[in-house]
């Protein structure tokens, strides 16, 4: 009997819901993004649950939007990720922490460090979500006036990889021997200077932390354009997309796992975890009541917002009772921006319809009953329009609390998601195959 394909399943936390009524929805946790204690209940949540990973979003500026808008998010502020994951890994034992960092204002030997220095604190469980920071108010934060062009930094993004992996194989697995009697700490021969001297980035090395317990954390990525899928196609072990429908879906899989062909690696060794948002209720009627409450509590101020940050352009000035107008590519994300113009599209939204919809939340949903989500998610698998899922709650902690005592026992009791975790590292519990060092044999 062949045993069927198992779904993976991230928890994609914002800090929390990324919907921007969840905050205001009847029981939620107001101040959940900001208060410890919250985010440590969630993550041993979903770590009974047997969750893959618990991922941790970042910005690195308050998001562009006028300040009457901005007030109204919920993620205006939170936690450093390296920090609250650093404590998290204290509170769990098994989930994966995935953190964002930015390849574009910081720096490799930065990332290099901290990331190694979480895979020891946690054993084995910390992932990198590889971005390319778009954000204009981001780029003043950094001394520039604007931000960098689009092709620009991916290709900063590609050489910024190859010198914090290389930077984690600065010491072979077994260079530490901590000898007492003859003295000796380490072996001398087992340390790598990196010298990397390249067109974005000048590096010596070596990395002054042993290697990482996985050999390198999870590389994650989300880019949907055509520069990040080559990116994600070289570099990515698992890739976080935003695809409206299975047959999206599908397509999407389909170049990622062929383009990686292309460049000699397996396609088993990246997983594809689109982000769902899911609302479930006893019945259809109550879940769709659930999400029609939710989309109800967004403000047009907020929503409008939204638009603007995903076209990149300022969506006030257009007519609310419009279809949109003809949009010019800008610096911003080129993935959301067409996600974005394919709904109006698909939909026939006019400015006003779209940007409600944008401000709760416009991407994948699951909508409905375990049973429903399940068969979904199911189809998605069997499909081969992704790996698993990184899940995005209505609301906290009832909506995360829903998901996990209906859908995920519906799942486990088809044979497609796991009852304990399989291993002790991210890497292993995701089916990844561990990095070899690039320069000492294993």
């Amino acid at each position: 009997m062949t045993t069927p394909r198992q779904l993976k399943l991230g928890a994609f936390m914002r800090p929390v819901s990324i919907h921007t009524g969840a905050w205001r929805y009847p029981g939620a946790y107001r101040d959940a993004n900001f208060n410890f204690t919250h985010l440590k209940a969630f993550a041993q949540t979903l770590e009974k649950a047997r969750f893959d990973a618990f991922f941790m979003a970042d910005h690195l500026a308050l998001l562009n939007m006028p300040i009457d808008a901005l007030k109204r998010s919920h993620t205006a502020t939170s936690f450093e990720p390296f920090t609250l994951l650093s404590a998290l890994s204290q509170a769990t034992e098994h989930i994966g922490l995935v953190a964002t960092a930015s390849t574009t204002y910081d720096e490799p030997f930065h990332i290099a460090r901290r990331f190694a220095s979480l895979d020891h604190l946690s054993n084995g469980r910390a992932g990198w979500n590889i971005v390319t920071t778009a954000n204009p108010d981001a780029a003043q934060n950094f001394g520039l006036e604007q931000a960098y062009a689009h092709d620009e930094r991916y290709a900063r993004a590609r050489e910024f990889y190859d010198v914090v992996t290389g930077l984690w194989d600065s010491w072979a697995d077994d260079a530490f021997i901590r000898d007492a009697d003859s003295g000796v700490y380490f072996d001398p021969d087992k340390l790598h200077t990196l010298n990397h001297h390249g067109r974005y980035l000048n590096v010596r090395g070596p990395l002054h932390i042993a290697r990482p317990v996985q050999g390198w954390p999870v590389i994650v990525q989300a880019g949907a354009s055509e520069p990040g899928r080559q990116l994600a196609a070289e570099t990515a072990e698992v890739i976080f997309v935003a695809p409206g429908t299975l047959e999206e879906g599908r397509r999407f899989y389909a170049d990622i796992k062929r383009r990686m062909l292309a460049v000699g690696r397996h396609p088993d060794h990246l997983k594809i975890l689109p982000g769902a948002f899911v609302v479930v209720g006893d019945t259809l009627e109550d879940a769709r009541r659930i999400r029609a409450h939710l989309d109800s509590l967004v403000h047009y101020e907020s929503a409008i917002a939204s638009l603007s940050i995903a076209l990149g352009t300022d969506a006030t000035k257009f007519d609310p009772d419009q279809y949109l107008p003809a949009i010019p590519q800008t610096n911003a994300s080129q993935s959301s921006r067409e996600r974005v113009l394919a709904l109006a599209d698909r939909e026939q939204l006019t400015v006003r319809q779209l940007a409600q919809r944008l401000g709760g939340y416009a991407g994948l949903s699951f909508v409905g009953t375990a049973r429903s989500i399940a068969d979904e998610m199911q189809q998605w698998l069997e499909e081969e329009g992704s790996d698993g899922f990184n899940i995005m709650f209505s609301w906290l902690p009832g909506g995360l609390d829903h998901f996990v005592a209906k859908v995920v026992p519906e799942l486990q009791g088809r044979g497609i998601f796991r009852r304990e975790y399989e291993a002790s590292t991210l890497r292993e519990n995701l089916g990844l195959p561990r990095p070899a060092s690039r320069f000492f044999a294993e």
